[in-house]
């Protein structure tokens, strides 16, 4: 009986592909990454008390948005949605729905295949159930969190479909 061996086939990034003019790829994804997230939830943490981290978390969010390995163009698709979405959530827990923004800027960055996009349907499912859960602001910092770990998972989900 023969032996049948698979060379395992690892598949590379399509934002590997773009030359950048500073850092390398893993730095520029990490610290992306990390500035999209911490600016993401200073401006969730937003009130009318600490009206100065809005700023700030502005200033972060767009940074992570500029600083991802893609091109120009993709990045500037994403991150005025994905901006406009987080300055909405700060009305409460009843709208994360939008963070499907974020996503859907994410998908767009990260040069995903259209057939992923199916992946948005989740957070939006997560979101309308939230919103009839979670009628307080009190909640707030759960329902984000749920509604976080199904954006991150969406996420990963639509990497893993090739």
């Amino acid at each position: 009986m023969a032996t049948i061996r698979r060379a395992r086939v690892r598949r590379s990034e399509p934002t590997r592909r773009i030359p950048l003019r500073w850092g390398t790829y893993e730095s520029r994804y990490l610290g992306g990454l990390l500035y999209l997230a911490a600016g993401t939830v200073i401006l969730i943490s937003t009130n009318t008390y600490t009206i100065g981290f809005l700023l700030l978390g502005t200033l972060a969010h767009c940074f992570g948005w500029a600083i991802l390995p893609a091109t120009g163009a993709r990045r500037l698709w994403a991150f005025w949605p994905s901006l406009l979405a987080i300055w909405l959530m700060l009305t409460g827990p009843q709208i994360l729905f939008v963070m499907t923004a974020t996503l859907l800027g994410w998908l767009l960055v990260r040069e995903r295949p259209l057939r992923t996009y199916v992946v948005l349907l989740f957070p939006i499912a997560s979101g309308v159930i939230m919103a009839y859960s979670f009628h307080s602001n009190h909640y707030e910092p759960l329902a984000f969190g749920i509604e976080s770990a199904v954006v991150v998972g969406s996420a990963w989900l639509a990497r893993a479909v090739r």
